[in-house]
């Protein structure tokens, strides 16, 4: 098995289980013991974009990813909050 580094997942695209482009790894987020999420940046082209069109950059809990090699697989099934009426919203929690 091939030893691998959390800083190898910087910048691999993130898709959903679907098939649709989600965004980047931009950092993550590390518990005491394990990887709690990944921050993951949202480009204009996002499927994320057509629902949270301000979306800048979310959590996505390390539970919803499906796999990582060239890229970050995701379930397609994450809830995003609606940021609320003239927020613009910098990171939410998926």
């Amino acid at each position: 098995m091939e030893e691998r580094s959390i800083t190898q997942t910087y910048g691999k695209t993130v898709y959903t289980d679907d098939g649709y482009l989600f965004g980047r790894v931009q950092d993550v987020v590390l518990g005491k013991y394990a990887i709690q999420g990944w921050v993951v940046s949202i480009p204009p082209e996002s499927v994320l974009k057509r629902s949270v069109p301000t979306v800048k950059a979310v959590v996505v809990p390390h539970k919803a990813v499906r796999a990582i090699g060239d890229v970050l697989l995701i379930s397609s099934r994450l809830e995003v909050p609606k940021p609320s009426k003239g927020e613009e919203t910098e990171a939410v929690e998926a």
